[in-house]
């Protein structure tokens, strides 16, 4: 029952101060196996005034997938993902995914700061206080997308087209022989991490503007897009 959940895994049920209940995060978590480390991760993150959204692989087995939804519903600021995909590593799906979790994002009601994505082995290492002062005192108002021009033994992940392919029910990626198109608009491809804090206007931005768009369709055959996609944007002027 949900009163057991939040008394036996002691979430906190309200904001341990002013500033953090005047400054909320949203989180996105992929996941796909190990239902108690995911407890564990969400249990360390919450906070009331926070919003979260879940995705879920659509490969996990239902009874994983029945669990996650049984404690995402004893909470209102956590949801599951409107619309999941079948996540395979290094494709497309995964960039995908979190694209999924930002367009149910924009459209909550809770007016939040920032968005961090994780997936489901990660931990934190700071408290939600010290990311929100981390973030106030550093960065305020800028995205974390750490990256550099693609180097040169990475050029092969977006200049040739990748297709995803089933091996004994594994899917993975395998490069083919078809060339890719030049990027389009022009843009320089810088290369980082898929991992970032970004702001609501520049997540408003990537899910609007022409040239974002553009590069998402462009992205969908190249090698672990999320690797690049965030990174380049950023890097746009203005």
């Amino acid at each position: 029952s949900c009163s057991t959940v939040l008394k036996t895994l002691h979430f906190i049920t309200s904001p341990l101060s002013d500033e953090e209940g005047n400054f909320s995060l949203a989180y996105i978590i992929t996941i796909h196996k190990e239902l108690e480390m995911f407890v564990k991760l969400l249990r360390a993150i919450y906070m009331p005034q926070n919003i979260y959204c879940i995705h879920i692989d659509e490969k996990s087995p239902r009874d994983y997938k029945t669990a996650v939804r049984n404690i995402v519903n004893c909470f209102e600021n956590i949801f599951i993902s409107s619309k999941t995909e079948h996540v395979v590593y290094a494709g497309f799906s995964r960039l995908q995914a979190d694209i999924n979790c930002m367009r149910d994002l924009v459209n909550s009601k809770v007016q939040w700061n920032y968005v961090i994505n994780l997936c489901g082995q990660d931990f934190p290492m700071k408290t939600n206080k010290e990311i929100i002062q981390y973030m106030k005192s550093k960065w305020n108002g800028k995205n974390i997308t750490p990256g550099i021009l693609q180097p040169l033994h990475m050029k092969h992940r977006t200049e040739i087209s990748y297709r995803e392919y089933v091996h004994s029910g594994v899917p993975y990626l395998y490069p083919g022989k078809t060339r890719k198109a030049k990027p389009p608009h022009n843009l320089t491809i810088y290369f980082g991490s898929a991992y970032y804090v970004l702001t609501k206007a520049f997540v408003e931005f990537t899910l609007t503007d022409a040239r974002a768009k553009d590069l998402l369709e462009w992205s969908r055959d190249t090698y672990s897009p999320d690797e690049h996609y965030w990174v380049t944007l950023n890097r746009l002027p203005g």
